[in-house]
This record gives structure tokens, sequence and C-alpha cells, in this order.
């Protein structure tokens, strides 16, 4: 009974305390919603959160391509070193053998520089990446293979091969081209070992 008698108590005061006159300011503030102010301000927060949410998926998604070109790219000009340590060189041979240099490149984009050594050629390909139709890329391998001496001995020869494959990213004219370089350097195959 007590109880009860303390909770219509505590009613009644509650009642009492809404029923009290208010301020007139303090009436139209809870009675009143956001203003024009506040909801521009929200919606451009929220536009603002979102645009850059998606500006985030198109530059991962960008980025993403870019690294499989990159990949296609390395694979490509690792294929051309693959081709030239394939070939046999054995300088100890009479006649020399040299198959180093009879790579599969562009006939007429072979030349041979004989002050320094130097054979160059470059051949073209179609990147590795998916295509359909005529959306493919196509990437330009350049070689350059370098007969070298040694520590300054003319009996201890190397040959450094150096593929630079250029490949364009992007497809409007004028897209930057970016290169992959694969270099390497290949002893011969002295078959007679009377010549070391």
């Amino acid at each position: 009974m007590k109880f009860h008698l303390a909770f219509m108590v505590c009613e009644l005061l509650i009642i009492e305390i809404m029923l009290l006159p208010q301020k007139p300011n303090e009436r139209r503030r809870k009675l009143a919603g956001m203003s024009l102010i506040e909801v521009v301000m929200a919606m451009g927060i929220v536009a603002l959160i979102f645009g850059g949410t998606i500006e985030a998926y198109i530059q991962s998604s960008q980025r993403i391509e870019w690294s499989g070109y990159s990949m296609a790219a390395q694979s490509l000009a690792q294929q051309t070193i693959e081709q030239a340590r394939a070939g046999l060189w054995d300088p100890s041979e009479n006649p020399p053998v040299n198959e180093v240099t009879k790579l599969n490149l562009l006939p007429y984009s072979i030349s041979y520089n004989s002050a320094n050594q130097t054979w160059t050629g470059y051949s073209t390909n179609i990147l590795d990446v998916p295509y359909s139709g005529s959306n493919y890329v196509v990437a330009t391998n350049f070689v350059t293979i370098q007969e070298i001496s040694i520590n300054g001995y003319s009996n201890v020869l190397g040959q450094v091969i150096r593929v630079d494959c250029v490949w364009p990213f992007g497809f409007r004219p004028g897209s930057p081209c970016f290169t992959n370089t694969v270099c390497t350097l290949m002893a011969p195959d002295n078959r007679d070992p009377n010549t070391f």
C-alpha cells in the first residue's frame, strides 16, 4: 500500500512539472525541425562520402588493370630472355657458334655495331591480357645483346642480354607508355675444356 501511494505521488509530481509554463523559445525549439542549411550541409557530407567511395573503387580497378598489363609485359620480356638463353653460344668451336642473336625479331630491325659488339632489334606482340575483338594491346620488345670481356681478359667472354618491353596503358590517344626491363648476363657454352 505504501508503495502504491508513493507511486501515485511521483506521477502527480511528473504531471505538475509537465504542466509548468515554458518559455516560448524553448517550446518552439522543441517543435521545430531541421533548418534548410542543416539539410544542405548533411547532403553535402553524404555526397562527399559517396563520391570518395566511388573514386576509391575506380582508382583501385585502374591499379588492378595496370598491374595485369605490367605482369603481361614482364612475361613477354622474360620470354625473349629465355629464347636467347636457349640458343647455343660457343666461341671455342671452329667456326665460333652464336645462336643467341638469332632471336624472333623483325628482320628489318636487326642491326650490328662492330665497334662495341652490340646486336639490337625489336619485335612486337600482343600482351597476354583478356581482350575481345580489336581491343588488344600491342607491346614492343627492344632487344640489346652486347658481347663483353670480363675483367679485361679477352678469353673470358660474356653476353649481356637486355629486353625493354614498352607498352601503352589506356585506350585514348596520347596514353602514357610504360617500360618493363629484364637483363641477364650469359656465359658461353664452352664444350672444350682446353679453352678455360
